[in-house]
């Protein structure tokens, strides 16, 4: 089995929604700070209970000359913090982002945007 076998993305999403939305823009307020944010459950919320919730969320980064950057994780504590994270970070400098999202039930979760 290789690592990549356990990722899952939208094709495989069911009743509560596991994949991560990632969006790019500007702080609130300082619109000299890039910032991007990465929510599970955005349309639909993601159950968070004790029993069943996301426990964390990764972002990394491409840069454009194709190196992988660890941003940042965000770990959150089941019945008390909703899976929503902002990473500030220099936007021009990337390429692509790629996040991760770890349900405690249904597994590891993906998703990608490309830079323009």
């Amino acid at each position: 089995m290789e690592f990549g076998d356990l990722i899952k993305g939208a094709e495989s999403e069911g009743k509560e929604k596991h994949v991560p939305y990632i969006e790019v823009g500007k702080g609130r307020g300082r619109e000299n700070v890039d910032v991007v944010r990465v929510i599970v459950g955005k349309e639909v919320p993601h159950p968070n209970t004790t029993e069943h919730h996301i426990a964390w969320i990764e972002l990394f980064g491409v840069k454009k000359e194709g190196q992988v950057i660890c941003i940042g994780r965000a770990t959150f504590g089941a019945g008390y913090a909703n899976p929503n994270a902002r990473f500030q970070v220099p936007i021009a400098d990337f390429k692509a982002f790629c996040a991760l999202a770890y349900c405690n039930i249904h597994g590891l979760w993906q998703n990608s945007i490309e830079m323009e």
